[in-house]
């Protein structure tokens, strides 16, 4: 889901076939230890804690705790973890309206994550997108995901010359990423990501991501939790951006085989797009977003938490998030300025 390859393996199968890897090697893994030690694990652990050496192991078992994140191979487990627990675990139907709203993730800073001032190193922030964009995408578009990896049985994305289903497994690449910081965060500092679907092209699915400090934003209501809606107060809204830390955009390509998806076939699968008149989601033209002229910017739309959901609402959204994800969009255009060092060359330096 994080990877930027063209496409990933359907993840239909790689769920299944990984967890039954993982507790395979897990059990396995018991069975030795418990082998070893004539399966006697208490004096196998008073050994362990007492031994020659405790204090070499109990320093390193330290360590690894307050370093866990950056450990090798706990990235993997955090993205595949997301991916089997929406997975595994299916969300319940959601309002439409959801398709705009916030995905929480939390962490915290380890260490090892810092830089020489003692702040989360800017790269870092890039490993916790990953996460947090898998969660986001893998619930909210959980039932696309599903659908569309199945695509030859459900026949949703048909091909346009033959008009059969497409062939291939679902895949899903990372386009680009841009950041924004704005504050440091120290070093075991908890924090959250809030994600959101911004807008789509008829190739991308944008996702802005915001970093904000754990605890200071709570939001009116959650999706589905039958939970009393709280007041949004005119306090809340004027303290929200002192909160925020750093704020990203990316961008995501979806892929049956080696044919492009256009991303509200996901939405649509998932219970999230209104049905939308005339030549729906995917008409007008060469752009493939809908007719551009069937919503005058000055033309009312129903809104608030009580009223329907229409088209409308979620086309004037998608304008509003594509007014900025343009100008993001435009800076693939920066490749275009690479000229080989026609003019000369600094030098090569190491290590990098």
């Amino acid at each position: 889901m994080a990877s930027s390859a063209a496409a990933l393996t359907n993840m239909s199968v790689v769920v299944p076939v990984l967890s039954l890897a993982a507790a395979a090697s897990a059990a396995y893994a018991g069975h030795t230890v418990l082998a070893r030690h004539n399966g006697d694990v208490q004096a196998y652990l008073y050994r362990f804690l007492t031994g020659p050496g405790r204090n070499s192991r109990l320093l390193l078992l330290l360590f690894m705790a307050l370093n866990f994140k950056s450990l090798p191979f706990v990235w993997t487990a955090r993205i595949f973890g997301a991916m089997i627990r929406h997975t595994l675990w299916p969300r319940k139907p959601l309002p439409q309206r959801s398709l705009f709203h916030y995905s929480i993730t939390r962490s915290r800073t380890s260490l090892m994550e810092t830089d020489y001032n003692f702040h989360k190193s800017n790269s870092t922030y890039f490993a916790d997108l990953d996460a947090s964009r898998t969660h986001l995408v893998m619930y909210l578009l959980g039932p696309g995901v599903a659908a569309l990896g199945q695509n030859q049985k459900n026949k949703i994305v048909l091909s346009p010359e033959t008009g059969k289903p497409m062939p291939g497994s679902l895949g899903v690449g990372l386009g680009a990423v841009f950041c924004s910081f704005r504050k440091e965060i120290a070093p075991y500092q908890p924090y959250e990501m809030w994600s959101r679907v911004l807008s789509w092209d008829r190739k991308w699915l944008y996702v802005m991501t915001h970093f904000v400090v754990k605890g200071k934003v709570k939001p009116a209501s959650w999706d589905g939790s039958g939970k009393t809606h709280r007041e949004w107060t005119a306090a809340d809204e004027a303290n929200l951006q002192k909160h925020v830390i750093a704020t990203a955009i990316s961008k995501y390509v979806f892929k049956l085989g080696r044919f492009t998806t256009h991303p509200t076939y996901l939405m649509g699968s998932s219970g999230l797009l209104p049905e939308r008149p005339g030549e729906g989601w995917r008409g007008g033209g060469p752009e493939a977003v809908g007719d551009m002229a069937d919503l005058q910017d000055d033309e009312p739309v129903v809104d608030g938490e009580s009223d329907e959901w229409t088209w409308k609402n979620v086309e004037r959204e998608r304008r509003r998030g594509m007014a900025l994800a343009s100008q993001f969009a435009a800076l693939d255009d920066a490749g275009e300025l690479f000229n080989g060092g026609k003019n000369g060359a600094l030098g090569i330096f190491g290590p990098g």
